[in-house]
């Protein structure tokens, strides 16, 4: 697998230029040591009084002024455009787990975008945060602690089956597709929840408040997905 660009043993932190409140942001800059801007994410980290690791992007959303005051070693400009600067940068961490927030929120088509890219690049775990929700591509099993009555939403972006236990409508037996059959507005019934996945394609949608067991999950799951081919 490429290492990528980053490389970091412990969770890092990619701004997006989306919704990215400061309450939002400050628990996220004190649980990850690594920064890392998409673009002119790398504005919303020195507006939050943080100099960047890293930017990465195409750089149009970047600003003179921004980039002036960021060293160049730092500035990492990738120009085609078949890829989002999510993408970019995604594809270019090699981290135990990414935290992306000013994803979600904001532009809608910028959230599905975002989406889709976390089931591209399967192999880099990545736990999307807004100020509702918090989204992430279930690994092959996931196990979470959360209240009785959670919401947990599961969306497919293909086709993906697999098995559940702690859920009020269990998944056993189900061919979930985006066209067809998806798993929105489920609930947990048990305070442990546990998901087992046949392809990366399903999305955990918990709300923000199960962000830490979201993260749990994700560091401590057994199993990884591999690159795509």
């Amino acid at each position: 697998m490429n290492s990528g660009l980053i490389r970091s043993q412990l969770p890092v932190l990619l701004v997006g230029g989306g919704d990215c409140p400061p309450e939002m942001l400050a628990p996220l800059l004190e649980r990850c040591p690594v920064r890392v801007g998409a673009d002119g994410g790398g504005a919303a980290l020195l507006a939050a009084g943080v100099m960047p690791d890293a930017v990465i992007g195409d750089l149009d959303s970047l600003g003179p002024d921004a980039r002036a005051r960021i060293p160049a070693p730092r500035i990492h400009h990738i120009a085609e455009q078949n890829s989002t600067d999510f993408d970019k940068c995604l594809r270019n961490i090699d981290a135990p787990l990414v935290y992306a927030a000013g994803f979600l929120g904001a532009r809608l088509d910028h959230q599905l975008s975002a989406m889709t890219v976390l089931v591209r690049r399967p192999e880099r775990p990545c736990l999307l945060v807004g100020r509702e929700d918090v989204v992430a591509l279930c690994p092959p099993e996931l196990a979470l602690e959360l209240p009785l009555g959670t919401r947990a939403s599961l969306f497919p972006m293909a086709e993906v089956g697999g098995h559940s236990r702690g859920l009020r409508w269990p998944i056993d037996g189900l061919r979930f597709t985006p066209d067809r059959l998806t798993g929105t507005s489920n609930e947990t019934d048990a305070p442990r929840v546990e998901l087992r996945l046949d392809a990366p394609k399903m999305l955990v949608i918990l709300p923000v408040q199960a962000q830490a067991a979201l993260e749990r999950g994700l560091l401590e799951a057994a199993a990884r997905w591999p690159a795509r081919a």
